[in-house]
């Protein structure tokens, strides 16, 4: 059974039935760990952060990148900055909730797709001893998690992704960086979980932003009914974010060709902007496992070396 959340017109889910649906999504994800994903993980990310540690005097052989200009020219004689790997990362969670995350023409919505990713990211990284915290966002900014490690932790994270009620006519994804480059003072590995539709033209700016002070991986949840249209004969729709509704003749190839061809564009425009902000994308499928697309990204960055 679900409530009904009257300020903004999504539903809440009631505590028998959340924990059920956690509960799934804790299984499914635990089916999904293996050691080739917790590979994948640490060879892609172990050490992508550096902290610096001191200047000492430069020695035949160092980078010369490495040095520090300003001692140097204290001092008379060369000096250069030494860094050590950072030990532990921090994933960043940004979890759109607005309406339209709440549709799905199969077993699952795309907002389970976001807590199943979210719940499979963060229990490989608690394995891993690296702290895991939570923004949920909708037209702004709702709750924040602030970082720590532990099961328990990242359970509560995949609970608030499913208990928040469905909120906001569109997804401010500008403001919810705005607020992340605020609350997060040291480097993060930030995933940002999104349908991406009707994102505000200057998104890519903040975006760019976050991407210089952080590791940035943009996760696109999609369902395959928003990508092609079934031929289904007249078929009335309603417009999540909006209320909108109209009737749509999916019997003809043009309407769906028209359809087809709107996604396309959208995930093109999608693309050029997270190329620009020097960010990575990864598409998520309602109608598939979110673990195979995510492995494979993870292998194909440790090949370049951890670099997007």
């Amino acid at each position: 059974m679900a409530a009904k959340d009257e300020q903004s017109g999504g539903t809440t889910l009631l505590a028998p039935e959340l924990m059920a649906r956690v509960r799934q999504i804790q299984i499914r994800t635990h089916d999904l760990i293996s050691d080739v994903l917790q590979g994948a993980y640490r060879s892609t990310f172990r050490g992508t952060g550096i902290e610096f540690e001191e200047v000492r005097p430069y020695q035949p052989g160092d980078e010369v990148r490495s040095i520090d200009w300003n001692v140097t020219a204290r001092t008379g004689e060369p000096y250069i900055k030494t860094y050590v790997e950072e030990r532990q990362l921090t994933l960043q969670f940004l979890v759109d909730t607005s309406l339209s995350m709440d549709f799905g023409s199969g077993a699952k919505t795309k907002r389970e797709v976001a807590a199943e990713v979210t719940a499979l990211l963060s229990f490989v990284a608690v394995q891993q001893q690296d702290n895991v915290g939570l923004t949920l966002f909708a037209d702004t900014p709702g709750l924040h998690l602030a970082p720590e490690k532990g099961h328990r932790h990242v359970l509560r994270v995949v609970r608030e992704v499913m208990a928040a009620p469905a909120r906001g006519r569109r997804s401010s994804i500008a403001s919810a960086i705005d607020h992340e480059l605020r609350v997060l003072p040291r480097r993060a590995l930030v995933f940002l979980v999104s349908d991406f539709l009707d994102v505000e033209s200057d998104w890519e700016r903040v975006l760019g932003q976050m991407s210089r002070r952080h590791d940035v991986v943009c996760l696109r949840v999609f369902d395959p009914f928003e990508e092609e249209l079934p031929a289904a004969g007249c078929l009335s729709m309603r417009e999540m974010e909006t209320g909108r509704t109209v009737e749509v003749d999916t019997a003809s190839e043009r309407v769906r060709k028209a359809w087809s061809d709107a996604a396309r564009a959208r995930r093109e425009a999608l693309l050029t902007t997270v190329a620009k902000a020097r960010s990575d994308l990864i598409d998520l499928s309602t109608a598939e496992s979110v673990a195979e697309p995510i492995v494979r990204y993870f292998k194909g960055r440790a090949k370049r070396g951890g670099r997007r």
